[in-house]
């Protein structure tokens, strides 16, 4: 994630000279410094110059990066993209620093077609989410929220989302091979279609059961599928699975964020 942020910020007029990246794995060092000619460090130094501080590491990483962290700022703005990782937490590990503000993306931002949720703690000035929003938009949407446990709704619907999408698209693959298809016949089909329905929806200015109820006609093939899903209670189980990610968010944060 941090080299989709770094390489959409360079395509959006950032300058080279404006990142400065630390990383601990050499390997990483080398290859971020050779794709972006971005300055890498294996470590935090007494000066950080920088204006915005961003924190893209696991959040079982989050307390001892920060801690490590904490002697070296002076009052920037810190965004975190940790999933679970909430700011008054953060702000206890960095000595009460209020300038946070957390984000949420999800893999998609590879492409630059991400969608991220974003919040701003109460010390966070609107100044703050406008360099914030400038960062994320660098790859992809951008969703501000006024409450900060609506960040594991987020991490449940789009930040976990492209997992559910993929899990589709492998039934609809599996199901093209039992119907006789190819390998890449299945996998371009199973993918085009999604490509294309989502596409279509994103488009549209109709709601999206419209769109469906388009697509079915009555007694047809396609009702005849979406039968058999609704009789496996497919749609609720969905909704379901969606609601356990954000209690599980939110577990996440309780445990990750003790001392």
């Amino acid at each position: 994630m941090a080299s989709a942020l770094i390489g959409g910020m360079l395509q959006r007029g950032f300058q080279v000279s404006d990142i400065r990246v630390v990383e601990v794995s050499a390997e990483a060092r080398e290859r971020m410094q050779k794709q972006f000619g971005v300055a890498v460090a294996a470590g935090v130094d007494a000066a950080i110059g920088e204006d915005v501080v961003l924190l893209a590491v696991k959040p079982q990483q989050m307390r001892d990066v920060a801690r490590g962290l904490q002697p070296h700022l002076r009052g920037q703005l810190v965004i975190s993209i940790a999933a679970g990782i909430r700011a008054r937490d953060l702000s206890r590990w960095l000595a009460n620093h209020g300038r946070i503000v957390r984000a949420m993306p999800n893999t998609p931002a590879l492409l630059r077609a991400g969608v991220s949720g974003l919040y701003a703690a109460p010390q966070a000035g609107p100044a703050d989410v406008q360099s914030a929003q400038r960062i994320l938009e660098a790859v992809g949407a951008v969703v501000v929220l006024d409450r900060e446990e609506q960040l594991d709704a987020v991490t449940a619907v789009s930040g976990s989302g492209p997992a559910y999408v993929f899990y589709f698209i492998e039934a609809l693959q599996q199901a093209a091979g039992e119907l006789g298809f190819s390998p890449e016949q299945a996998r371009s089909l199973a993918l085009e279609t999604f490509t294309g329905a989502a596409k279509l929806a994103a488009e549209s200015t109709e709601p999206i059961e419209a769109l469906r109820a388009r697509v079915t006609s009555r007694a047809g093939t396609t009702e005849a599928a979406l039968t058999n899903m609704e009789a496996g209670e497919v749609k609720r189980r969905i909704v379901e699975a969606v609601h356990a990610a954000a209690r599980r968010s939110k577990e996440l944060g309780d445990e990750f964020g003790k001392d």
